[in-house]
Protein backbone atom coordinates (compact mmCIF):
# COMPACT_ATOMS: atom_id res chain seq x y z
CA UNK A 1 0.00 0.00 0.00
CA UNK A 2 1.32 3.43 -0.91
CA UNK A 3 2.50 5.38 2.12
CA UNK A 4 0.94 8.71 2.98
CA UNK A 5 2.60 11.68 1.28
CA UNK A 6 2.72 15.44 1.82
CA UNK A 7 2.95 17.62 -1.31
CA UNK A 8 3.49 14.37 -3.25
CA UNK A 9 6.64 13.57 -1.26
CA UNK A 10 7.70 11.42 1.67
CA UNK A 11 6.51 13.14 4.92
CA UNK A 12 10.14 13.26 6.08
CA UNK A 13 10.86 16.00 3.54
CA UNK A 14 8.06 18.20 4.92
CA UNK A 15 8.92 17.65 8.60
CA UNK A 16 12.63 18.19 8.03
CA UNK A 17 11.68 21.35 6.13
CA UNK A 18 9.55 22.47 9.08
CA UNK A 19 12.49 21.90 11.43
CA UNK A 20 14.69 23.98 9.13
CA UNK A 21 11.98 26.65 8.95
CA UNK A 22 11.83 27.09 12.73
CA UNK A 23 15.60 26.92 13.13
CA UNK A 24 16.12 29.57 10.48
CA UNK A 25 13.58 31.86 12.14
CA UNK A 26 15.81 31.61 15.20
CA UNK A 27 19.16 31.90 13.41
CA UNK A 28 18.18 34.90 11.30
CA UNK A 29 16.89 36.79 14.34
CA UNK A 30 20.12 36.17 16.23
CA UNK A 31 22.88 36.02 13.61
CA UNK A 32 21.77 38.14 10.61
CA UNK A 33 22.76 41.33 12.41
CA UNK A 34 25.84 39.79 14.01
CA UNK A 35 28.23 41.60 11.58
CA UNK A 36 26.67 44.96 12.50
CA UNK A 37 26.65 44.00 16.21
CA UNK A 38 30.35 43.13 15.99
CA UNK A 39 31.27 46.22 13.98
CA UNK A 40 29.05 48.89 15.57
CA UNK A 41 28.58 47.67 19.16
CA UNK A 42 31.65 45.54 19.92
CA UNK A 43 33.96 47.64 17.70
CA UNK A 44 35.49 44.63 15.92
CA UNK A 45 37.54 45.45 12.77
CA UNK A 46 36.48 44.12 9.38
CA UNK A 47 39.33 41.59 9.30
CA UNK A 48 38.15 40.10 12.62
CA UNK A 49 34.58 39.81 11.27
CA UNK A 50 35.92 37.95 8.25
CA UNK A 51 37.99 35.72 10.56
CA UNK A 52 35.00 34.92 12.79
CA UNK A 53 32.74 33.96 9.90
CA UNK A 54 35.40 32.11 7.93
CA UNK A 55 37.09 30.26 10.82
CA UNK A 56 33.84 29.09 12.39
CA UNK A 57 32.60 27.73 9.07
CA UNK A 58 35.90 26.12 8.10
CA UNK A 59 36.57 24.34 11.39
CA UNK A 60 33.00 23.10 11.53
CA UNK A 61 33.42 21.81 7.99
CA UNK A 62 35.66 19.03 9.26
CA UNK A 63 32.70 17.89 11.33
CA UNK A 64 30.49 17.92 8.24
CA UNK A 65 32.86 15.45 6.60
CA UNK A 66 33.09 13.27 9.71
CA UNK A 67 29.38 13.31 10.50
CA UNK A 68 28.47 12.47 6.91
CA UNK A 69 30.89 9.53 6.90
CA UNK A 70 29.65 8.41 10.33
CA UNK A 71 26.02 8.46 9.19
CA UNK A 72 26.98 6.06 6.40
CA UNK A 73 28.84 3.76 8.78
CA UNK A 74 26.10 3.73 11.41
CA UNK A 75 23.21 3.71 8.97
CA UNK A 76 21.58 6.29 11.27
CA UNK A 77 21.15 9.79 9.90
CA UNK A 78 18.49 11.00 12.33
CA UNK A 79 20.52 10.74 15.55
CA UNK A 80 23.38 12.84 14.24
CA UNK A 81 20.97 15.38 12.79
CA UNK A 82 19.25 15.78 16.16
CA UNK A 83 22.61 16.13 17.95
CA UNK A 84 23.61 18.98 15.65
CA UNK A 85 20.36 20.87 16.17
CA UNK A 86 20.56 20.43 19.95
CA UNK A 87 24.10 21.85 20.11
CA UNK A 88 23.19 24.92 18.04
CA UNK A 89 20.06 25.53 20.10
CA UNK A 90 21.91 25.43 23.41
CA UNK A 91 24.68 27.74 22.13
CA UNK A 92 22.44 30.59 20.98
CA UNK A 93 21.35 31.98 24.39
CA UNK A 94 24.97 32.79 25.23
CA UNK A 95 24.94 35.61 22.67
CA UNK A 96 22.94 37.48 25.32
CA UNK A 97 26.08 37.92 27.45
CA UNK A 98 28.52 38.64 24.61
CA UNK A 99 30.46 41.81 25.45
CA UNK A 100 33.60 41.15 23.38
CA UNK A 101 34.15 39.78 19.91
CA UNK A 102 35.95 36.74 21.38
CA UNK A 103 32.80 35.69 23.26
CA UNK A 104 30.72 36.20 20.12
CA UNK A 105 33.22 34.08 18.21
CA UNK A 106 32.87 31.27 20.76
CA UNK A 107 29.09 31.25 20.42
CA UNK A 108 29.22 31.46 16.65
CA UNK A 109 31.74 28.62 16.61
CA UNK A 110 29.52 26.38 18.76
CA UNK A 111 26.53 27.16 16.54
CA UNK A 112 28.51 26.27 13.42
CA UNK A 113 29.79 23.07 15.04
CA UNK A 114 26.16 22.10 15.53
CA UNK A 115 25.49 22.86 11.89
CA UNK A 116 28.55 20.82 10.97
CA UNK A 117 27.18 17.86 12.88
CA UNK A 118 23.76 17.95 11.22
CA UNK A 119 24.18 19.25 7.67
CA UNK A 120 25.48 16.17 5.83
CA UNK A 121 23.27 13.63 7.66
CA UNK A 122 20.28 15.95 7.11
CA UNK A 123 20.84 16.21 3.35
CA UNK A 124 21.43 12.45 3.15
CA UNK A 125 18.21 11.88 5.13
CA UNK A 126 16.31 14.04 2.62
CA UNK A 127 17.91 12.20 -0.31
CA UNK A 128 17.12 8.79 1.24
CA UNK A 129 13.47 9.86 1.44
CA UNK A 130 13.20 10.72 -2.27
CA UNK A 131 13.10 8.83 -5.55
CA UNK A 132 15.56 9.98 -8.27
CA UNK A 133 12.69 11.64 -10.17
CA UNK A 134 11.75 13.71 -7.09
CA UNK A 135 15.18 14.94 -6.00
CA UNK A 136 15.00 18.39 -7.52
CA UNK A 137 11.47 18.98 -6.22
CA UNK A 138 12.27 17.53 -2.77
CA UNK A 139 15.45 19.54 -2.19
CA UNK A 140 13.75 22.59 -3.65
CA UNK A 141 10.86 22.28 -1.19
CA UNK A 142 13.26 21.81 1.72
CA UNK A 143 15.29 24.88 0.73
CA UNK A 144 12.07 26.88 0.26
CA UNK A 145 10.83 26.06 3.77
CA UNK A 146 14.27 26.78 5.20
CA UNK A 147 14.39 30.13 3.45
CA UNK A 148 10.85 31.16 4.36
CA UNK A 149 12.03 30.62 7.94
CA UNK A 150 14.83 33.09 7.29
CA UNK A 151 12.28 35.52 5.87
CA UNK A 152 10.08 35.26 8.98
CA UNK A 153 13.16 35.64 11.18
CA UNK A 154 14.27 38.85 9.49
CA UNK A 155 10.76 40.35 9.56
CA UNK A 156 10.58 39.46 13.25
CA UNK A 157 13.91 41.23 13.79
CA UNK A 158 12.50 44.36 12.11
CA UNK A 159 9.47 44.29 14.43
CA UNK A 160 11.60 43.79 17.54
CA UNK A 161 13.96 46.63 16.61
CA UNK A 162 11.04 48.96 15.93
CA UNK A 163 9.35 48.09 19.25
CA UNK A 164 12.53 48.53 21.29
CA UNK A 165 14.16 51.44 19.46
CA UNK A 166 11.40 53.22 17.58
CA UNK A 167 12.85 55.09 14.62
CA UNK A 168 16.41 54.92 15.94
CA UNK A 169 17.84 52.31 13.56
CA UNK A 170 21.40 52.20 14.90
CA UNK A 171 21.54 48.76 16.53
CA UNK A 172 21.84 48.91 20.34
CA UNK A 173 23.11 46.17 22.64
CA UNK A 174 19.85 45.97 24.61
CA UNK A 175 17.88 45.48 21.40
CA UNK A 176 20.19 42.74 20.22
CA UNK A 177 19.75 40.98 23.57
CA UNK A 178 15.98 40.99 23.04
CA UNK A 179 16.50 39.42 19.61
CA UNK A 180 18.48 36.63 21.27
CA UNK A 181 15.85 35.94 23.93
CA UNK A 182 12.98 35.78 21.43
CA UNK A 183 15.01 33.96 18.79
CA UNK A 184 15.77 30.98 21.01
CA UNK A 185 12.07 30.02 21.24
CA UNK A 186 11.54 28.66 17.68
CA UNK A 187 14.87 26.78 17.87
CA UNK A 188 13.59 24.88 20.91
CA UNK A 189 10.23 24.18 19.22
CA UNK A 190 12.04 22.72 16.20
CA UNK A 191 13.51 19.93 18.32
CA UNK A 192 10.05 18.50 19.06
CA UNK A 193 9.29 18.04 15.33
CA UNK A 194 11.82 15.20 15.20
CA UNK A 195 9.17 12.93 16.74
CA UNK A 196 7.53 12.89 13.28
CA UNK A 197 10.71 12.06 11.31
CA UNK A 198 11.35 8.41 10.43
CA UNK A 199 14.67 6.81 9.48
CA UNK A 200 14.17 5.39 5.94
CA UNK A 201 15.11 1.75 5.39
CA UNK A 202 18.15 1.33 3.18
CA UNK A 203 20.75 -1.27 2.31
CA UNK A 204 24.13 -0.89 3.99
CA UNK A 205 27.38 -2.42 2.71
CA UNK A 206 28.52 -5.41 4.73
CA UNK A 207 31.93 -6.17 6.19
CA UNK A 208 33.46 -2.74 5.69
CA UNK A 209 35.99 -1.34 8.16
CA UNK A 210 34.95 2.17 9.20
CA UNK A 211 38.57 3.12 9.94
CA UNK A 212 39.73 2.11 6.48
CA UNK A 213 36.91 4.03 4.86
CA UNK A 214 37.65 7.15 6.91
CA UNK A 215 41.20 7.09 5.62
CA UNK A 216 40.11 7.01 1.98
CA UNK A 217 37.03 9.18 1.80
CA UNK A 218 37.20 9.85 -1.94
CA UNK A 219 37.75 6.25 -3.02
CA UNK A 220 34.89 4.67 -4.94
CA UNK A 221 33.33 7.95 -6.06
CA UNK A 222 32.65 8.82 -9.69
CA UNK A 223 35.26 11.06 -11.33
CA UNK A 224 32.56 13.64 -12.04
CA UNK A 225 31.84 14.01 -8.32
CA UNK A 226 35.52 14.62 -7.55
CA UNK A 227 35.74 17.25 -10.29
CA UNK A 228 32.53 18.86 -9.02
CA UNK A 229 34.08 19.20 -5.55
CA UNK A 230 37.06 21.01 -7.09
CA UNK A 231 34.77 23.35 -9.00
CA UNK A 232 32.75 24.08 -5.85
CA UNK A 233 35.98 24.96 -4.02
CA UNK A 234 36.95 27.36 -6.82
CA UNK A 235 33.54 29.02 -6.82
CA UNK A 236 33.40 29.31 -3.02
CA UNK A 237 36.87 30.84 -2.82
CA UNK A 238 35.32 33.98 -4.29
CA UNK A 239 32.04 33.59 -2.41
CA UNK A 240 32.91 35.17 0.94
CA UNK A 241 30.49 35.34 3.85
CA UNK A 242 27.24 37.19 3.20
CA UNK A 243 28.31 39.39 6.10
CA UNK A 244 30.22 41.40 3.50
CA UNK A 245 27.02 42.08 1.57
CA UNK A 246 25.47 43.51 4.73
CA UNK A 247 28.56 45.59 5.44
CA UNK A 248 28.61 46.80 1.81
CA UNK A 249 25.00 47.92 2.08
CA UNK A 250 25.89 49.90 5.22
CA UNK A 251 29.04 51.23 3.53
CA UNK A 252 26.81 52.70 0.81
CA UNK A 253 24.80 54.61 3.40
CA UNK A 254 21.82 52.36 4.12
CA UNK A 255 20.38 52.20 7.66
CA UNK A 256 19.70 48.92 9.48
CA UNK A 257 15.99 49.02 8.56
CA UNK A 258 16.71 49.18 4.82
CA UNK A 259 19.31 46.42 5.08
CA UNK A 260 16.85 44.15 6.87
CA UNK A 261 14.18 44.84 4.27
CA UNK A 262 16.67 44.07 1.49
CA UNK A 263 17.30 40.73 3.21
CA UNK A 264 13.54 40.16 3.37
CA UNK A 265 13.40 40.67 -0.41
CA UNK A 266 16.37 38.34 -0.92
CA UNK A 267 14.85 35.54 1.16
CA UNK A 268 11.40 35.94 -0.41
CA UNK A 269 12.82 35.55 -3.91
CA UNK A 270 15.07 32.67 -2.82
CA UNK A 271 12.22 30.78 -1.14
CA UNK A 272 9.80 31.40 -4.00
CA UNK A 273 12.14 30.06 -6.69
CA UNK A 274 13.68 27.06 -4.89
CA UNK A 275 10.89 24.56 -5.58
CA UNK A 276 10.20 25.61 -9.22
CA UNK A 277 13.96 25.53 -9.92
CA UNK A 278 14.20 22.05 -8.43
CA UNK A 279 11.28 20.80 -10.52
CA UNK A 280 12.85 22.39 -13.61
CA UNK A 281 16.14 20.63 -12.90
CA UNK A 282 14.29 17.28 -12.78
CA UNK A 283 13.23 17.96 -16.38
CA UNK A 284 16.12 19.93 -17.93
CA UNK A 285 19.09 18.65 -15.93
CA UNK A 286 20.90 20.04 -12.88
CA UNK A 287 23.95 21.42 -14.70
CA UNK A 288 22.02 23.96 -16.79
CA UNK A 289 20.21 25.37 -13.76
CA UNK A 290 23.43 25.61 -11.72
CA UNK A 291 25.21 27.42 -14.57
CA UNK A 292 22.36 29.91 -14.87
CA UNK A 293 22.46 30.52 -11.12
CA UNK A 294 26.22 31.09 -11.14
CA UNK A 295 25.94 33.50 -14.06
CA UNK A 296 23.42 35.59 -12.12
CA UNK A 297 25.69 35.42 -9.06
CA UNK A 298 28.65 36.78 -11.03
CA UNK A 299 26.58 39.66 -12.40
CA UNK A 300 25.24 40.46 -8.92
CA UNK A 301 28.74 40.60 -7.46
CA UNK A 302 29.80 42.91 -10.29
CA UNK A 303 26.83 45.07 -9.35
CA UNK A 304 27.85 45.20 -5.68
CA UNK A 305 31.32 46.30 -6.78
CA UNK A 306 30.22 49.00 -9.21
CA UNK A 307 27.08 50.53 -7.65
CA UNK A 308 27.81 54.15 -6.63
CA UNK A 309 26.72 55.55 -3.23
CA UNK A 310 24.45 58.05 -4.98
CA UNK A 311 22.47 55.17 -6.50
CA UNK A 312 22.36 52.76 -3.59
CA UNK A 313 18.70 52.09 -4.47
CA UNK A 314 20.18 49.64 -6.97
CA UNK A 315 21.04 47.42 -4.02
CA UNK A 316 17.37 46.46 -3.82
CA UNK A 317 17.58 45.00 -7.32
CA UNK A 318 20.89 43.30 -6.52
CA UNK A 319 19.57 41.66 -3.35
CA UNK A 320 16.55 40.43 -5.30
CA UNK A 321 18.78 38.95 -8.01
CA UNK A 322 20.97 37.42 -5.32
CA UNK A 323 17.86 35.56 -4.20
CA UNK A 324 17.41 34.33 -7.78
CA UNK A 325 20.94 32.88 -7.69
CA UNK A 326 20.29 31.07 -4.42
CA UNK A 327 16.90 29.81 -5.58
CA UNK A 328 18.40 28.36 -8.75
CA UNK A 329 21.65 26.91 -7.44
CA UNK A 330 21.45 25.85 -3.79
CA UNK A 331 18.87 23.07 -3.77
CA UNK A 332 19.77 21.92 -7.28
CA UNK A 333 23.46 21.53 -6.35
CA UNK A 334 22.46 19.24 -3.45
CA UNK A 335 20.26 17.19 -5.74
CA UNK A 336 23.16 16.99 -8.22
CA UNK A 337 25.37 15.46 -5.52
CA UNK A 338 22.80 12.68 -5.03
CA UNK A 339 22.84 12.07 -8.80
CA UNK A 340 26.61 11.62 -8.83
CA UNK A 341 27.13 9.21 -5.90
CA UNK A 342 25.92 5.74 -4.79
CA UNK A 343 23.09 5.70 -2.24
CA UNK A 344 25.11 3.97 0.48
CA UNK A 345 27.72 6.76 0.43
CA UNK A 346 25.45 9.80 0.35
CA UNK A 347 26.35 10.86 3.89
CA UNK A 348 30.07 10.89 3.08
CA UNK A 349 29.39 12.67 -0.22
CA UNK A 350 27.37 15.44 1.42
CA UNK A 351 30.01 15.72 4.14
CA UNK A 352 32.68 16.24 1.49
CA UNK A 353 30.49 18.67 -0.45
CA UNK A 354 29.70 20.86 2.55
CA UNK A 355 33.20 20.37 3.91
CA UNK A 356 34.78 21.76 0.76
CA UNK A 357 32.42 24.74 0.87
CA UNK A 358 33.19 25.44 4.52
CA UNK A 359 36.95 24.99 4.20
CA UNK A 360 37.02 27.40 1.25
CA UNK A 361 35.07 29.98 3.26
CA UNK A 362 38.00 30.69 5.60
CA UNK A 363 40.41 31.89 2.89
CA UNK A 364 37.47 33.42 1.01
CA UNK A 365 36.44 35.56 3.98
CA UNK A 366 40.03 36.45 4.91
CA UNK A 367 40.77 37.45 1.30
CA UNK A 368 37.59 39.53 1.21
CA UNK A 369 38.47 41.27 4.48
CA UNK A 370 41.99 42.05 3.30
CA UNK A 371 40.82 43.30 -0.10
CA UNK A 372 38.20 45.50 1.61
CA UNK A 373 40.77 47.18 3.87
CA UNK A 374 43.84 47.16 1.61
CA UNK A 375 42.18 48.10 -1.70
CA UNK A 376 38.55 49.27 -1.34
CA UNK A 377 35.10 47.86 -0.41
CA UNK A 378 34.39 46.99 -4.05
CA UNK A 379 37.44 44.74 -4.48
CA UNK A 380 36.06 41.59 -2.77
CA UNK A 381 33.09 41.58 -5.13
CA UNK A 382 35.19 41.95 -8.27
CA UNK A 383 37.30 39.02 -7.06
CA UNK A 384 34.19 36.91 -6.40
CA UNK A 385 32.68 37.67 -9.80
CA UNK A 386 35.90 36.68 -11.58
CA UNK A 387 36.12 33.30 -9.84
CA UNK A 388 32.44 32.63 -10.50
CA UNK A 389 32.94 33.12 -14.25
CA UNK A 390 35.97 30.81 -14.12
CA UNK A 391 34.02 28.12 -12.21
CA UNK A 392 31.24 28.30 -14.83
CA UNK A 393 33.70 27.61 -17.64
CA UNK A 394 35.24 24.63 -15.82
CA UNK A 395 31.82 23.16 -15.01
CA UNK A 396 30.65 23.60 -18.60
CA UNK A 397 33.75 21.90 -20.05
CA UNK A 398 34.60 19.13 -17.59
CA UNK A 399 31.32 17.69 -16.32
CA UNK A 400 28.83 15.89 -18.53
CA UNK A 401 25.37 14.92 -17.27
Amino acid sequence: MKSKQIFGLNPNVFFLGLISFLTDVSSEMIFTLLPLFLFNVLQAPITIIGLIEGAAESIASLLKIFSGWLSDRLGKRKRLTILGYVLSTFAKPFMYIATTWSVAFGVRFADRVGKGMRTAPLDALVADSLTPEQRGKGFGLHRAMDTFGALVGIVSAVVVIFLWQGENWALARATYQQLVLIGVIPAVLALFIFFFVREPERQMPKGVSPTAKLGSLLSGFDKRFKIFLGIIFLFTLGNSSDAFLILRAQNLGNPVLYILLMLVLFNFVYASLSTPAGILSDKLGRKRIILLGWLIYALVYLGFALVPPSASWQLWLLFGLYGVYYGLAEGVARAFVADLVPAERRGTAYGLFHGVVGIALLPASLIAGCLWQAVNPAAPFLFGAGLAFLAMIVLLVLIKE
